[in-house]
């Protein structure tokens, strides 16, 4: 029996969220076994059909960190990762992240991971006024010296109010943490 390798799909509160469902499935006829972690709010967003997220990947989606005593749906039910694909991600997240800000499971996990030895690539999907900021920018450069891999998809950043959601090019991420 083959054992396929462990990829954690991280997303956060930003509008390919709504089609994760479509990461996940790219994700698996990449080979991988994927674990989905969600920010809060990206949780929330899917609260109604969590269920559906769970059938297609076989696995809890994780969303919170454990609660002592509890291993319900918290990080600790997580096998290793082989990888992980932090996509998309909004601004918020990567300036949190950056700054060492782990308030969230997702990005718990990710910034631990990367000092581990995980290969992470990152795509995100943000507008032009956000990426113009330059904390935006500093989180960018920051992270991409820890070894993480930035990958921007065709027309990202985008013109504000403009992000083409249903278009996000989920095997950009997955050939960029494949090559790492």
């Amino acid at each position: 029996m083959t054992t396929l390798p462990v990829l954690y799909l991280i997303a956060t509160a930003a509008g390919p969220t709504h089609h994760i469902d479509d990461g996940i499935q790219a994700a698996q006829a990449d080979g991988w076994d994927v674990h989905l972690i969600l920010t809060p709010t990206a949780a929330r967003w899917w609260e109604p059909r969590m269920a559906e997220l769970e059938n297609l990947t076989g696995h809890l989606v994780v969303w919170e960190y454990r609660v002592p005593g509890q291993d319900v749906r918290g990080a600790s039910s997580l096998p290793k990762a082989s990888a992980i694909v932090v996509a998309p991600i909004t601004t918020t997240s990567a300036c949190k992240w950056a700054a060492g800000i782990t308030d969230t499971a997702a990005l718990g996990i990710v910034a631990e991971a990367v000092h581990m030895g995980v290969p992470v690539a990152v795509m995100p999907f943000w507008n032009e006024a956000l990426y113009a900021q330059p904390a935006v920018r500093q989180a960018v450069t920051l992270l991409e010296r820890q070894d993480v891999k930035f990958v921007f998809g065709p027309g990202e950043p985008h013109p504000p109010k403009s992000g083409r959601d249903k278009d996000f090019p989920w095997q950009l991420a997955l050939d960029a943490v494949r090559s790492a």
